[in-house]
């Protein structure tokens, strides 16, 4: 693996690449390249196909050319906290495909540009995708992340998986106060094998808003369209991930990004959380016993009723307002006088639950329901997992989801998509 060969089939197509190792999904007699464009083909193989193999050396990455330590910048630091995912990896030249960058001396070699403004310490949590989180680690993030300051970092990067990023930033946003700087939330919509990559120039714009000090809350940035340069801060808890695979796929809910990044300059767009005096602190302990349900027609009432038991919480993502059909009541009901949390959001890309349009929502909020306003429903169940941990009764746990927090629920709305 990872042989440089020239592939030529009957017709005289030649293909000229590194030899990759086979996936569980190729199919027989498949043979898969890394072509000098980056990207990979996979051939089926016949008995008239001829190989060749060539001599020269694969080509190196255009990145890689590590500061030396003699010349790293002095001044007020930024912690990176890598968690997995495709920002934190690579091309791996000799056998084509992508593996993960861990150690603190190849993420510099390979973001050289990161220590322009200042030095930048690495700091390895986790190594995985981020469909793999779940909330206890939010909580050991959060530790990670109040450590950093106590050291001295003037703000901290989280490198995050994008498939779950939200959840991620919503639940930091409500687990850290006290911040003295930002705590800055981004990710990579493609991987490094690609000339789109968007990995580096990502990180890079959050390294920039990590050293702002005007800012003491946690956002996420990310691209915003098609520019290259230009970069979109979202708060935390109002960003949804909008498309699987376009390089700004997301975008802030409700309201617009608090700032952006462009040519190297943060702009504040509206009012962000200032940076308080520290000491940071994470607002332990979580509760996971949560859930979080989606309504779609036909949902079973038996089914839904089986997934809330052992739960002392749950968000539902109703329709349109705020709804879910009628034949729910029955279980929603039996839930909520066993002190289960019932809390609602909509499935809606913008907009808040209202229960007193229709009469179905009068009913779920006799019923004892909880309407969550404006907050999405990654935000919701992230919350609602702070909120466990922090109350006792059904009431107390209300209290804390219906009382603003961080900045989280957005009094006036902008209209239904944000500029």
């Amino acid at each position: 693996m990872g042989r440089r060969v020239e592939v030529t089939d009957p017709a005289g197509s030649t293909w000229r690449g590194n030899v990759v190792p086979r996936h569980g999904l190729s199919g027989d007699r498949i043979l898969q390249l890394k072509l000098t464009s980056g990207y990979n083909v996979g051939l089926r193989i016949g008995p008239s196909f001829t190989f060749r193999t060539l001599e020269e050396p694969s080509p190196a990455p255009p990145t890689l050319t590590k500061l030396p330590p003699a010349e790293a910048p002095e001044g007020p630091w930024v912690a990176l906290l890598t968690t997995g995912g495709t920002i934190a990896s690579r091309v791996d030249y000799e056998t084509g495909g992508v593996r993960p960058v861990k150690s603190e001396a190849e993420i510099l070699a390979f973001y050289p540009e990161l220590q322009r403004n200042g030095p930048v310490r690495i700091v390895p949590v986790f190594d995985r995708l981020s469909e793999e989180f779940r909330p206890e680690d939010w909580a050991e993030l959060g530790e990670k992340v109040v450590e950093s300051f106590r050291a001295g970092a003037r703000g901290v990067v989280v490198a995050h998986g994008t498939d779950t990023l939200a959840f991620t930033a919503a639940a930091l946003s409500f687990l850290l106060v006290n911040l003295p700087g930002p705590v800055v939330v981004v990710g990579a919509q493609r991987s490094p094998d690609r000339p789109s990559s968007d990995g580096p120039s990502n990180l890079d714009a959050a390294v920039q808003v990590a050293r702002d000090g005007r800012i003491g809350e946690v956002v996420v940035v990310m691209h915003a369209g098609p520019s290259d340069s230009k970069f979109d801060v979202h708060r935390a808890n109002w960003v949804r991930k909008m498309h699987s695979s376009r390089r700004d796929a997301f975008e802030s809910r409700n309201g617009p990004p608090v700032a952006s990044v462009e040519d190297g300059r943060v702009t504040l767009l509206g009012t962000v959380r200032p940076a308080a005096e520290g000491p940071a602190r994470c607002d332990l302990p979580l509760d996971t016993r949560a859930g979080l349900l989606w309504f779609y027609p036909g949902l079973a009432p038996e089914g839904a009723a089986a997934f809330t038991k052992g739960l002392r919480g749950i968000v539902l993502a109703g329709t349109g307002l705020g709804h879910v059909s009628l034949v729910h009541l029955p279980w929603i009901r039996d839930a909520i006088a066993r002190g289960v949390v019932v809390a609602m959001t909509t499935q809606c890309l913008a907009g808040r639950v209202d229960p007193y349009v229709y009469s179905t929502g009068r009913e779920l909020l006799q019923a004892g329901v909880v309407y969550l306003d404006d907050l999405l429903p990654e935000t919701a169940y992230a919350k609602l997992v702070w909120a466990l941990g922090h109350g006792k009764t059904a009431e107390e746990v209300t209290t804390l989801l219906r009382t603003p927090r961080a900045d989280e629920f957005l009094e006036r709305h902008l209209g239904s998509t944000p500029p």
